[in-house]
């Protein structure tokens, strides 16, 4: 016999988008409006439960399929955590983050942090990731020469092929990439919608990938301007001399480097004109061996306007900016380094006030007139400091030095993992969304691990381990860092998602550089490109792969921009994905709701009061027949979807095609390897 009530709970739905608080993201002592949906007549209460606290909610609303409850809260200064209680005759239900669920854990629970925002502009924005060394080369003038400077055992070579795969130890070779050639391929970034840009490291360092930096006052030179060069040094003198002379000459001549700025300051200021954002890479963990406060090289030594680095003198005035490991003179590579690398030594923040200051005027610095940047990329931010303890201490420093600046700068962190300690309003804005969004993705569509090292067939078309990680690791975030994170297919540090498609375990050294584009699938890439599009967060492209760049993982995922050479197929798609981003306000900032699922089939909605859409991604090789029940996400009853993009194993389809829906479910046939995105605006 059945029982008389049971709750419905595909109905029962609540958020911390606008929609369901307001405002989403209150001040202190503000008032708080707060709302829960459950299925028409389907609660004899509800309650919200915060603390010891139980309020009953009032029904102020039914419509269509749905009744909506609502209470309010006056906020204080500290956060909120909160979860629903739902009755309806001897059944109890919860719902927290997970949704429907026995777990009411607080981990788990809805919170309100009141005074925390993110930045409105990075809300669902289009970034796109810069690698400038392989980006494009503007100005020739600027190139690093072979032999201008020995580093990690070797000179550095200047690459003239601008399409040689990187070699298998890459750090020394630059192929000319700089920040001319950023600015003169601006138009081709608008063109594709582009609106936030994210560089790698820009600041003087001896490397390509520039995360040893050298000085953090200063653009490097090689990717700006170089005014003064020093060819009559080359004349004279042993080998050695000269190419240090060079170097000493090039790089930290002031003349270079304070065109750099200038020159740095100049391209913010067109790139803000044309309605976009810049972000920088801050390395604050650790600095580089060349770094003038260490000088373990000798760069400096002697130079004029320098202090003597703590390599070279005990007597330096950065002597306690490192930890060495004993008082043995002269030192030996006795330091701390980063994963024991003597070429990224680890900034002593803990003994000396004076380094930690340092710093954080260096975040101030670039957010600061004349270069107005829109914030801070934090590398290995969790890394950071010698404690726990003090890894939060100086994050809350930083983001109060940053924001009082500009309170508009987003800071955003590299992380892997729980990165909620962090995302509590006074530390971090966000993070690269590693957990909630690559590696998900990346097993699901492929079964293989975001640096092509592992394969795990049980993982791939799971679309129940799909949705339950997701659900999961995206409860971590309240809702303003969710909106704000760093949705990325491929990046600087893992394999190029194109590359994921064939499904193989590798590297450049064991496969060789040719294998990363044999067995590839762009039918794959675009239902990844179709997720990134459409999900929680700020999707973020890494330069080359909208133009199908493949490559294994570092550093072969550093390959060049393939100008010239371009898929303008996969070029022109990625426009239009973008496009369809933007227009529908759902996709930015909406709800999201997994809405079906299946072995290699995912379906999910986004909605807000103006539109929705419905996601169907198909990752088998043959066609599916699908019943989606799209009532789920406020749907009306009966009425015709837009079908505004299906993608194929071999192609992708912009029409638009109407397919009506009964009920509250949509039935449609979905081919093998698509995507297909319905849309329902509002009235």
């Amino acid at each position: 016999m059945k029982p008389k009530y049971h709750i419905d709970k595909r109905a029962l739905f609540c958020d911390e988008t606008a929609e369901y608080r307001f405002p989403a993201e209150p001040e202190c002592n503000q008032e708080v409006t707060i709302r829960f949906r459950t299925a028409k007549d389907n609660a004899d209460q509800v309650y919200l439960i915060y603390g010891n606290t139980e309020i009953k909610m009032e029904k102020v609303e039914s419509k269509g399929r749905f009744d909506y409850y609502q209470t309010r809260l006056v906020m204080k200064n500290d956060r909120v955590s909160y979860y629903f209680e739902i009755s309806l005759g001897r059944e109890t239900c919860y719902y927290n983050k997970l949704g429907p669920t026995t777990d009411c854990h607080s981990v788990y629970q809805f919170t309100i942090t009141p005074g925390f925002h993110t930045p409105e502009w990075a809300k669902g924005a289009v970034f796109y990731q810069i690698f400038v060394d392989r980006f494009y080369n503007g100005d020739p003038s600027n190139d690093p020469v072979d032999g201008e400077y020995a580093y990690i055992g070797g000179h550095c070579v200047q690459v003239k092929d601008w399409d040689k795969y990187p070699e298998t130890f890459d750090v020394r070779c630059f192929y000319g990439g700089d920040l001319q050639g950023v600015r003169q391929k601006l138009d081709y970034l608008q063109e594709l919608g582009v609106e936030v840009i994210y560089f790698n490291p820009l600041f003087v360092s001896p490397s390509n990938h520039k995360y040893d930096i050298q000085d953090y006052d200063y653009i490097d030179p090689h990717f700006a301007v170089i005014k003064k060069d020093c060819e009559d040094l080359l004349k004279e003198g042993d080998l050695e001399n000269k190419h240090a002379k060079r170097y000493i000459t090039r790089v930290t001549s002031k003349e270079n480097l304070e065109a750099s700025n200038a020159y740095f300051a100049d391209l913010v200021e067109e790139i803000h004109k044309r309605g976009m954002k810049v972000i920088l890479d801050g390395v604050f963990n650790h600095c580089g061996s060349f770094n003038k406060w260490l000088d373990k090289e000798r760069i400096y030594e002697g130079e004029k306007g320098y202090e003597p680095g703590a390599y070279v003198s005990k007597d330096s005035p950065y002597h306690n900016f490192f930890s060495f490991h004993s008082d043995r003179w002269p030192y030996n590579g006795d330091y701390d380094g980063w994963w024991g690398h003597n070429t990224l030594p680890k900034i002593n923040y803990e003994d000396s006030a004076q380094v930690e200051e340092y710093v954080l005027n260096i975040g101030r610095k670039w957010v600061s007139p004349p270069y107005n940047i829109d914030g801070w990329r934090l590398d290995v931010a969790a890394d950071l400091g010698h404690s726990v303890s003090y890894n939060h201490e100086f994050w809350r420093k930083f983001r109060q030095a940053v924001k009082e600046i500009n309170p508009n700068a987003i800071i955003l962190a590299e992380h892997y993992g729980d990165p909620s300690s962090w995302l509590e309003g006074d530390q971090w804005d966000t993070v690269m969304n590693y957990d909630a969004f690559m590696e998900p993705i990346t097993w699901f569509l492929t079964g293989v691990e975001k640096h092509s090292d592992q394969r795990n067939d049980q993982l791939y078309g799971n679309a129940s381990w799909f949705f339950t990680t997701m659900r999961y690791n995206m409860s971590k975030f309240q809702r303003q860092s969710l909106d704000v994170a760093m949705n990325e297919l491929s990046n600087h540090d893992h394999s190029r998602f194109l590359t994921r498609t064939n499904r193989r375990v590798g590297r450049i050294a064991s496969l060789g550089p040719k294998a990363a584009g044999e067995g590839i699938c762009k039918g794959v890439f675009r239902e990844a490109v179709v997720i990134q599009m459409t999900w929680p967060g700020a999707p973020t492209l890494y330069y080359g792969d909208e133009a199908g760049q493949v490559g294994w993982t570092d550093p072969d995922n550093r390959r060049t921009y393939p100008w010239g050479k371009e898929d303008w197929e996969l070029i022109e798609f990625h426009k239009y994905m973008i496009a369809i981003h933007k227009k529908y306000r759902c996709l930015r900032t909406g709800s999201y709701k997994d809405l079906f699922e299946e072995y290699q089939l995912i379906a999910y909605g986004r909605f807000c009061r103006e539109d929705c859409a419905v996601i169907i991604i198909n990752n088998a090789e043959y066609h599916r027949m699908v019943k989606i029940p799209v009532w789920e996400i406020n749907m009306p009853e009966n009425g015709l979807l837009t079908r505004v993009m299906q993608t194929t194993e071999n192609g992708y389809n912009v029409g638009y095609k109407m397919e009506g829906y009964e009920e509250g479910y949509l039935t449609v046939q979905v081919p093998p390897v698509s995507a297909t995105i319905y849309t329902l605006k509002s009235k």
